[in-house]
């Protein structure tokens, strides 16, 4: 079995579209160091970014919304003289005030601006729509990102959980480096069409809780939430449900026997494998975890195991929604 690291190798890269841009082919996604799953840790934080770093991480994903700015900033303290060794992405369009969601072209520089300053950094990497804004045309969002590249403040841009149709409307006004949505064993629904525009249109696809929020590791249980942990509240996880997704994991588990990795590994390369386009970003708070995940890029399944953990892990086999019902109605599904 994998003693969860990537012992010393170096981690193989993958492109962000048509950007050039390289990135790590397992990335970070910060947002659990500052709000969500629990009450955050602020030494253990700074230690999981330190790690990624060690262990040959360059792709780190972040937002304005996360912590109300407190996950930037986190980050931007941290990386200090260390920014250039990694690839930043952020995200804009999420609010706390209603309606929720800001696309308007006019406030997306502003946005930028005060994401850089708490980064600290004088150009974002890859500048995400983080949800579709209806007031407004995305291509008039689109737009108003563009000029953020012809400026040089952003290098790419990216969008969140969108359909194919918003995809392409999008790409007929800037190239769009990277498409972010949730995709793992539990949450398929972007193999329908989502992915195929992608390889199409040459976007990378950046899944988000590709470890099914913690799940595939293998090590949730019923007592797993506490204060301030989102995942009590989402259908997957309640009782019920809960049981009857577990069940699933034991096939997870006899690959990763099979592979000589940890069930969380053993997602990740599925994921890995389904398209060289594809670079998840699992999301954790601890050094240890974050170690663990980077040796994913070094595991290999086979194609009939591939296919094995395909038809385990069908849609109709998977109890629940993955989002409570007023989440779901902020994303688009093609």
């Amino acid at each position: 079995m994998s003693d969860g690291t990537t012992g010393g190798a170096v981690l193989p890269k993958r492109t962000l579209g048509s950007s050039g841009i390289e990135v790590s082919a397992v990335g970070l996604g910060c947002m659990s160091m500052s709000q969500s799953y629990g009450i955050p840790d602020p030494a253990e934080a700074e230690a999981t970014l330190h790690r990624a770093l060690d262990v040959g991480i360059t792709f780190l994903d972040t937002a304005n919304a996360y912590g109300d700015g407190h996950n930037e900033e986190l980050i931007g303290r941290v990386l200090g003289a260390d920014r250039h060794r990694f690839v930043l992405a952020t995200k804009f369009g999420i609010i706390r005030d209603k309606p929720g969601l800001d696309g308007d072209p006019a406030h997306v520089a502003g946005y930028c601006e005060a994401s850089m300053t708490r980064l600290g950094t004088d150009v974002i990497d890859l500048y995400y729509l983080h949800r579709v804004d209806p007031r407004f045309p995305i291509e008039e969002t689109v737009g108003a990102m563009g000029e953020l590249v012809a400026a040089g403040k952003v290098r790419a841009i990216g969008l969140s959980e969108v359909s194919s149709d918003t995809l392409r409307r999008a790409q007929a006004v800037h190239p769009i480096a990277a498409v972010q949505s949730e995709w793992s064993l539990w949450t398929r629904d972007v193999e329908r069409k989502l992915v195929g525009t992608c390889t199409e249109l040459n976007v990378a696809v950046v899944p988000f809780s590709p470890l099914g929020r913690g799940f595939f590791t293998g090590t949730v249980t019923e007592n797993t939430f506490g204060k301030g942990d989102m995942r009590k509240n989402f259908p997957r996880f309640q009782e019920g449900n809960f049981e009857r997704n577990n069940e699933l994991l034991d096939g997870v588990k006899a690959v990763a026997a099979e592979a000589g990795a940890t069930p969380g590994q053993v997602a990740l390369a599925w994921l890995l494998a389904k398209t060289p386009q594809v670079v998840p970003i699992p999301g954790t708070k601890r050094a240890e975890r974050v170690a663990e995940n980077a040796g994913a890029a070094l595991v290999t399944l086979s194609a009939e195991q591939v296919s094995r953990l395909d038809g385990l892990f069908s849609e109709e086999n998977i109890a629940g929604e993955r989002y409570p019902e007023a989440m779901l109605r902020t994303i688009q599904r093609d």
